[in-house]
């Protein structure tokens, strides 16, 4: 199974922080939007007068490059020419969240389709605020991968937690998290700080604890504390680290460490033997949408083996329909093998929102102090 824990972008680090007390580090794909506060409508469609006339579909999403790959792979060449107009209403998750609880009891809503990370979908939806699928009006909804289907929401794409490290240094290829915590390493792990819930995780799995038990997460991140751990503010600041070969070993997303490999960052990856989980970034229509089977339409475009290919080739991330081969040498870098797959698991999302605060608490007051 993959999932959403997603991959965080190299420039969205700043919304990240920004969101840090409601979300569980679920950042939007690369480049998400710089427009921190205010969301901003992107038209891809027909021009001047004959917008008014034309067939809308409003896509509630993050901008920067993934914005931009919906536009120049859905957006205009899919969608357009069924002659629907794309509007993208751009902004982070908060706001959108925000938006869609709001909206819920009005009859017509903002959005024709919300993008979000499948831990704040999750908890949108437990809200009641999406229609059911139709799959009967989704014609690609027998491609999607059994594992990643749901009946409220498309998968878009994922990427798996990996453990990064530097072949270079860490000569002896780790297994698994529980490697972090020799103390040849010592100094030499670092983490990203907006992905407190991920590295929680990590380290509860050293522990011997489950994706439903973070406990054992405390006493492992007061052992790694003692091993001079690195702690870094941003994404960005991590690869630097990597880059100069000041940390060694993190865990992080595939997809990411696909974009660093990309920019001459010496890394490799693992899928722990403990199991990890995966983050799927999803899409799911409002049951107030204004244009239902427009929504429906862009659903399909999502799915469509070119429009996933190119997300997988700029981003890293893996498709989520069965019949979308990659190119090989792309394959190579980001491809699961069958026993690396049978490692994911869902995560426990119930979990999660309930214990928040207590992760976030603890890797605050604790563990950084």
């Amino acid at each position: 199974m993959p999932p959403p824990r997603g991959c965080c972008p190299p420039n969205d680090d700043d919304d990240a922080q920004e969101q840090r007390e409601t979300r569980h580090d679920d950042n939007p794909p690369r480049g998400a939007d710089r427009q921190r506060r205010r969301p901003r409508i992107l038209t891809a469609g027909l021009p001047g007068p004959a917008r008014a006339q034309s067939k809308q579909v409003v896509v509630g999403t993050w901008g920067g490059d993934y914005g931009e790959l919906l536009r120049q792979n859905i957006d205009q060449p899919l969608v357009v020419p069924q002659g629907i107009e794309v509007l993208q209403d751009i902004a982070v998750a908060d706001p959108r969240k925000t938006k869609l609880l709001a909206e819920r009891q009005a009859r017509r809503g903002t959005y024709d389709i919300a993008c979000l990370s499948d831990t704040d979908m999750h908890m949108v939806a437990a809200q009641n605020v999406f229609e059911p699928l139709e799959m009967g009006k989704l014609k690609r909804g027998s491609a999607i991968l059994p594992a990643l289907a749901k009946p409220y929401a498309v998968p878009h794409i994922y990427s798996a937690l990996v453990l990064l490290y530097n072949p270079s240094k860490v000569t002896t290829p780790p297994t698994g998290f529980a490697d972090m915590w020799d103390p040849k390493y010592r100094g030499r792990v670092g983490f990203s700080d907006i992905l407190y819930s991920t590295n929680t995780f990590s380290a509860a799995m050293a522990g011997g604890g489950s994706f439903s038990d973070y406990e054992p997460a405390k006493k492992k991140l007061m052992e790694m504390r003692s091993l001079d751990a690195r702690i870094y503010p941003s994404n960005e600041a991590l690869a630097g680290a990597l880059k100069s070969e000041e940390v060694w070993l993190t865990p992080m997303w595939l997809a990411r460490g696909f974009m660093w490999q990309k920019a001459g960052i010496p890394v490799k990856h693992v899928v722990p033997k403990e199991g990890a989980y995966a983050i799927v970034f999803e899409a799911a229509i409002p049951k107030n949408s204004r244009n239902k089977d427009n929504a429906y339409t862009y659903l399909d475009a999502m799915l469509q083996p070119s429009a996933q290919a190119a997300f997988a080739d700029r981003m890293g991330y893996l498709p989520t329909v069965k019949d979308a081969p990659l190119p090989a040498a792309i394959a190579q870098q980001i491809s699961l093998s069958e026993a690396e797959q049978e490692r994911l698991r869902a995560p426990d999302y119930d979990y999660l929102l309930k214990s928040h605060s207590e992760i976030l608490d603890f890797w605050n007051k604790q563990f950084k102090a």
